[in-house]
């Protein structure tokens, strides 16, 4: 296996996510703005790594195989240090329902594609607007300081019910699609 750009940024993404629960951690003023920062050099190698993965020409197995993973290892690590802060229902439930939702649409996908039907349960415009929302929400849920008179703590909480809901919406369309396969005998 040969890696190529693509695949070494989304390496590299992997590789942020000790540095990220570090800086939350950090007993210091800026230890949340340097996690959120990390956040977001992350979302941003998420979106290069695809588009220079299209634009070079350089798609891999290894690569579309590691994408997504990268992304659920820091989307889960997110939500589990926000629960673990919060020490709330109200932020425990929305990150067990993506976190849930995220490993068995996986293990749908993965299902699916055994089966020979993996364009059955292709990603969607609702999983698309989903990750938005809930990266947005993450992203201020790790920021907490008022953005002028925009309270964060509350709008990333609203998003995060937000990105919830469009994670029910989506799973629900991922089974609907997969069911004809998943009902055969």
């Amino acid at each position: 296996m040969k890696l190529n750009i693509p695949t070494m940024i989304t390496l590299l993404r992997i590789i942020l996510i000790p540095f990220f629960i570090i800086a939350f951690y950090l007993p210091v003023e800026w230890g949340r703005t340097a996690a959120a920062a990390i956040f977001v050099l992350a979302a941003v190698t998420d979106w290069l790594d695809g588009f220079l993965a299209r634009k070079l020409n350089q798609t891999s197995a290894f690569g579309a195989f590691l994408d997504p993973v990268a992304d659920k290892l820091m989307v889960a690590a997110a939500l589990v240090l926000l629960v673990s802060d919060m020490l709330t229902l109200w932020a425990a439930v929305p990150a067990i329902v993506i976190i849930g939702r995220e490993i068995a649409i996986s293990a749908l996908r993965e299902w699916m594609a055994e089966m020979g039907n993996r364009t059955n349960v292709a990603v969607s415009m609702v999983g698309k607007i989903k990750t938005t929302a809930q990266m947005v929400a993450i992203l201020l849920l790790l920021y907490r300081e008022p953005i002028g008179e925009i309270p964060t703590a509350v709008v990333g909480m609203v998003l995060l019910y937000v990105a919830m809901l469009l994670t029910l919406w989506s799973m629900v369309m991922y089974l609907r699609a997969a069911w004809p396969v998943l009902n055969q005998q």
